[in-house]
């Protein structure tokens, strides 16, 4: 039999006050937050490793798979990111002050301004990006290749279908 989880424990304590209602849902939902906030607690130590944040990573990986010249306006970053453009403005006055990106001129827009990898900060990212690489393949160790793909085939489902 398959080892128990505290998911488990939640639905079937669910299960035992309210007959009336089916907690399956919570069995995957309340997995996704769980590994979710675990994960985050696994990812953000290798990030601290190259003095970044998980948020500092992002901007920074975004740029750098965007590919070469690496700059991007403020709303595709915002938008890649998932991040309010309030947000991406903290973020990005952080990472220009550590000299990990800078401002310049939108050349196809006079008031616009695009937002550069400088060569310090690609040279971070490329390291970095090998260090979480390696750290998601020490977290995902437990499930065989054939289940790796499943489970990714059926998040994405999921997700495109929320993300609509």
């Amino acid at each position: 039999m398959t080892e128990r989880d505290a998911v488990d424990r939640i639905t079937a304590q669910w299960r035992r006050e309210r007959p009336d209602l089916d907690p399956a849902p919570m069995g995957i939902v309340g997995r996704i937050s769980r590994i979710a906030a675990l994960a985050e607690r696994e990812l953000d130590p290798v990030f601290a490793e190259h003095d970044l944040t998980g948020a500092d990573f992002d901007v920074l990986a975004t740029l750098r798979r965007s590919g070469s010249p690496y700059r991007l306006t403020p709303g595709e970053l915002s938008r890649s990111t998932m991040v309010t453009t309030g947000g991406m403005t903290k973020r990005l006055d952080r990472l220009e002050a550590g000299r990990l990106v800078r401002r310049e001129p939108d050349p196809s827009d006079r008031r616009g301004k695009l937002i550069a990898l400088t060569s310090r900060g690609r040279d971070l990212v490329d390291h970095a990006v090998e260090a979480h690489l390696e750290n998601e393949e020490r977290l995902l160790a437990a499930l065989p290749a054939a289940k790796r793909r499943q489970l990714a085939s059926l998040l994405r489902e999921l997700l495109v279908s929320l993300d609509r």
